[in-house]
Order: C-alpha cells, then sequence, then structure tokens
C-alpha cells in the first residue's frame, strides 16, 4: 500500500473515496430518492390540467437538481469531517504524500460521484424530454456539483464543522442562483433608485454577481421543458466551471497548507 501511495497517491485516495461512497450507500440512497421524486412528479402530474409532461420535466429538473447540490454537499462535507475527527488525514499526511496530492485526490474522488449523481438524475429525466436536451441538461448539472464539491472542501477546510460548512454552501448556491433576480429586482422602476442607500446596495449586489458563477445559466429547467438548450450556451458553462474550479482549489490549498495538523 505504501508503495502504491508514493508512486501515484492521487488515483489511489480517488479510488479510497470512491470506495467510501459505495460502502456508505449513497448510490442507494440517491436510487431511492429519485423513486420517491418519480413517484410525486407522477402523482403530480394527475393533478395537472395542461401540459402534463412539460410540468413533469420542470418539476423534476428542479427538484432532482437541489437534491442533488445538497446531498452532494453533505456527503463531501460528513466524509472529510468523520475523515479529521478519525486522524485519517493525518495518516495519511504522515506518509510522504503532498497536501496538494491528497486534496486533488480527494477532489477527483468527490466529482466522480458528483457525475455518477448527475448521470442517475439524467436517466430518470429520458422518459420525458429528447435524448440530446438531456445530455446538455446533465453535462450543465455535472458542472454545477463539481462547484458545489470544489466549495463544500473549501468550507470545511476553513471551518472544520459541519453545520456551518453546509450552512455556508447552501448560502453560496442559493445566492449565485437568484444574484440575478436580486439585481433586477433592485434596479426595478418601483424602487427608488436614486437614494444613496439604493446605490450602496447595488454597487454591492453588482459586486456579488461579478465573483459569483453564474449558476443561473446553470442546469435551466426551460432546456427540459421547450427543448431550448444550445451546445453554445454549454460550453460556456463548462469553461466558466473550469475557472471556479480552479480558483476555489486555489483557496483550499492555501487554506490546507497553512494548517497545522
Amino acid at each position: 500500500m505504501w508503495s502504491a501511495m508514493r508512486s501515484r497517491p492521487v488515483a489511489v485516495i480517488a479510488a479510497y473515496t470512491l470506495l467510501e461512497g459505495m460502502r456508505n450507500r449513497l448510490a442507494w440512497l440517491v436510487l431511492g430518492i429519485i423513486v420517491a421524486v418519480f413517484g410525486l412528479s407522477e402523482f403530480i402530474a394527475e393533478v395537472a390540467i395542461t401540459e402534463t409532461v412539460e410540468f413533469q420535466s420542470a418539476f423534476l429538473g428542479a427538484t432532482l437538481r437541489g437534491f442533488s447540490v445538497f446531498m452532494v454537499s453533505l456527503f463531501v462535507i460528513t466524509s472529510m469531517v468523520r475523515e479529521l475527527n478519525d486522524k485519517g488525514l493525518d495518516l495519511v499526511l504522515s506518509l510522504p504524500i503532498p497536501r496538494a496530492s491528497y486534496f486533488l485526490g480527494k477532489l477527483l474522488g468527490f466529482s466522480f460521484l458528483s457525475a455518477a449523481t448527475a448521470l442517475l438524475c439524467s436517466l430518470l429525466l429520458l422518459l420525458y424530454v429528447p435524448p440530446e436536451q438531456v445530455l446538455i441538461w446533465g453535462i450543465s448539472l455535472a458542472c454545477e456539483l463539481l462547484i458545489v464539491t470544489a466549495f463544500s472542501l473549501l468550507c470545511l477546510f476553513t471551518f472544520s464543522h459541519v453545520t456551518l460548512a453546509l450552512s455556508v454552501v447552501m448560502a453560496f448556491y442559493v445566492l449565485a442562483r437568484t444574484i440575478s433576480a436580486l439585481q433586477l429586482i433592485g434596479g426595478g422602476p418601483l424602487i427608488e433608485g436614486t437614494s444613496l442607500s439604493q446605490q450602496v446596495i447595488n454597487a454591492f449586489m453588482a459586486s456579488l454577481a461579478f465573483v459569483l458563477p453564474e449558476l443561473h445559466n446553470f442546469t435551466v429547467s426551460e432546456w427540459l421543458v421547450y427543448h431550448t438548450g444550445q451546445w453554445g450556451a454549454l460550453l460556456a458553462i463548462i469553461g466558466q466551471s473550469a475557472i471556479y474550479v480552479l480558483l476555489l482549489c486555489g483557496a483550499a490549498l492555501f487554506d490546507l497548507y497553512r494548517k497545522s495538523l
């Protein structure tokens, strides 16, 4: 084991992370919730008067997206906290392994689990949506989950507490999802925009929108309902995801290296 960890630490740590996810029956939990959401969508479809398929597609897309983000962030944070409490991190870093290799191995393993979650959610949507639109939606969801995974690792290394880290991740996600709507409300005709306080608020919201990822453009339910997903939009999402993941990894590595473990 020691020779394997020394030769390819990133791959080995990623493999052990995947194994942990399987031992914790994460896949069965995801499948169980997907089945429950499917049953709920079928029940709601009986209530819908018109556009039943469109309504089901929108409901499934929004519900599965929110469920995936919560489950992935919760699993990443609880898994890392358990490893910190069990001194697993101290044991791994006692070997001649750079902290960057440990972090990248964890990120890679969690990323595979996130991609698997996005795949399982996408398979259900094939019942209602054309495959091309499902593929675009699924890739976008995988990118969204990758950003959430990297941010969850950053929050865990920063706060080292499940409740606080998960709260910050959820606040980050909700704000990134709604920041454009908040800006529209702040600049609406019903709000007096000439006052000093309103200008300060608008400037603050603009600053937040500048640094936050544009998650409102990710995994859009409109793609599932009206089949408007375009590969060009997906390329922009992938590029933005790569930039934010690199920035979050840099911040997390800085925090990890400065910690005394």
